[in-house]
């Protein structure tokens, strides 16, 4: 992927490939100055997760295409659980107007969330501030969610049963340029989604819960595969969410397209130490390891295929020049279309490790973290989605769940898609040319009225597909079954 960035993700710039054909387990704008972190913001601010946390991974999200998915719908007045085809016009109107009226305070809990960018596992400010105003609108809200410090649940419910549909909002900046990833608006997108829904539930006395889930660290330590692990999506029976990203030609549009599963593996290679120039061949070079491994690597994606991605760094070379190293080490991001395919992939870098250390001398030691799954977008709700977007705003989506084309970046929400049915539809706001995801000038463009205004009408395609999910039965059904055929395959 594309990026200024040190850190892994986010989006890949709009390209056209040949489609992978392995089976799968399932205008113009204005130039702006590049962005610059708030003057009131010490460098020292951005820093790494704690020690605890530092074994999770840095995540890419998605990227995404362009195109119209037009569901044609007829209005309808939908009561309760009737499974009846064309969904309510009414409930989706009323969560329009609810989100709108909603929109200058979301707006200014967004720009104070850009204004204050905090690393993975920090974002204290942001859901001290996140939680302070759902909590003043009425929602029930756990703190420190699954002990997680700055994770949180905030929860609705109407009547006495029905379904449970989950947002998530993102709220994590990056190293040195704040919110490029447009995290500031995913946060509010989540609150919108939140509100809007609860208005359509107490307008149309929609039984269920609506539940909104604060997950940390998506750009620096898999959040959503800790509050998995943990049962932060225990009840939930689906889940979605929304990212911004600028991709060329596809401003105001949005796109349901899967992103690629990842693993990280750090290697070690441990040699013998001993003067450069008066005795080398009394030493074992663990620098000898690392260049043969890094250009085995690089020998091997002649033979890979195109949805796979291996990329490192050498983060240890030694010490001294005229010091044959007794240490080095490397750090490696392994992509592959598919969690199964990425094992297989991740199995061939690790033998060419072992073959460097072996060849070398050296003593090899790797570890891996857990993987972050490939997204695997539920079709039926990418659909009614889609349709909302055409149907209320008239803004295409393309919908195109199995199209690894555009795939090159990684999210832990891949991990959600694993285990519930759910969908984490894109959308372009304005942006620099060449200057997208992950570059100094889209922080900047995440704060645009533009931005904004786009957020808040996807947060609204977002929330009319939960509120189908709550009141139509076999259409949930229907989720459901396609999102248990996609794991079986």
């Amino acid at each position: 992927m594309r990026s200024s960035s040190p850190t892994p993700g986010c989006f890949t710039f709009l390209r056209r490939s040949k489609q992978d054909a392995r089976p799968t387990s399932q205008s113009e704008v204005p130039a702006t100055k590049g962005a610059q972190l708030p003057a009131h913001v010490p460098q020292s601010a951005i820093h790494t997760p704690p020690a605890k946390y530092q074994h999770y991974e840095p995540c890419g999200c998605g990227d995404m295409s362009l195109g119209l998915h037009n569901l044609k719908l007829a209005d309808a007045d939908l009561p309760p659980y009737r499974a009846t085809e064309p969904f309510s016009a009414d409930v989706r109107e009323t969560i329009r107007i609810a989100i709108d009226g909603y929109a200058p305070a979301l707006t200014e809990l967004s720009l104070y969330i850009w204004e204050h960018p905090e690393l993975g596992f920090h974002e204290t400010k942001a859901a001290a501030k996140l939680t302070a105003y759902l909590e003043s609108e009425g929602f029930d809200v756990d703190h420190k969610y699954k002990d997680l410090e700055t994770s949180f649940k905030a929860t609705y419910v109407h009547g006495s049963g029905g379904r449970t549909f989950a947002f998530n909002s993102e709220y994590d900046a990056l190293p040195g340029i704040g919110h490029a990833c447009g995290h500031n608006l995913i946060a509010v997108a989540g609150v919108a989604g939140l509100l809007g829904m609860r208005a359509a539930m107490q307008k149309h006395n929609i039984e269920g819960t609506v539940t909104l889930i604060g997950t940390p660290a998506e750009e620096g330590g898999v959040g959503k595969g800790i509050l998995l692990e943990r049962g932060g999506y225990k009840g939930v029976d689906a889940c979605m969410m929304i990212h911004p990203g600028g991709m060329e030609g596809a401003t105001g549009m949005g796109g349901v397209v899967p992103t690629l599963a990842i693993q990280t593996i750090e290697v070690e290679f441990f040699g013998r130490t001993t003067h450069a120039g008066a005795a080398p061949w009394d030493g074992i070079n663990a620098l000898d390891a690392v260049n043969i491994a890094y250009s085995s690597i690089s020998a091997m994606r002649q033979q890979m295929h195109t949805t796979d991605r291996v990329h490192g760094i050498i983060t240890h070379g030694g010490d001294a020049p005229n010091i044959i190293p007794d240490y080095t080490s490397m750090r490696y991001y392994v992509r592959s279309q598919n969690a199964k395919a990425l094992v297989v992939l991740v199995d061939k870098v690790k033998a060419i490790f072992d073959a460097a250390g072996l060849a070398t001398g050296c003593k090899v030691k790797y570890k891996t973290d857990r993987m972050m799954y490939d997204l695997r977008n539920n079709e039926p709700l990418a659909d009614e989605f889609a349709a909302v977007m055409a149907d209320v705003y008239n803004i295409p989506t393309k919908v195109a769940v199995t199209d690894y084309s555009f795939a090159g970046a990684s999210t832990d929400f891949g991990n959600v898609t694993y285990a519930l049915p759910a969908c984490h539809p894109h959308y372009g706001i304005p942006f620099d040319a060449g200057r997208s995801n992950h570059t100094p000038e889209f922080t900047e463009r995440c704060r645009s009225p533009e931005a904004f205004d786009l957020t808040y009408k996807f947060a609204t395609g977002m929330a009319a597909t939960g509120a189908r999910f709550l009141t139509d039965a076999k259409w949930a059904k229907e989720a459901t079954k396609w999102w248990k055929d996609d794991m079986d395959k």
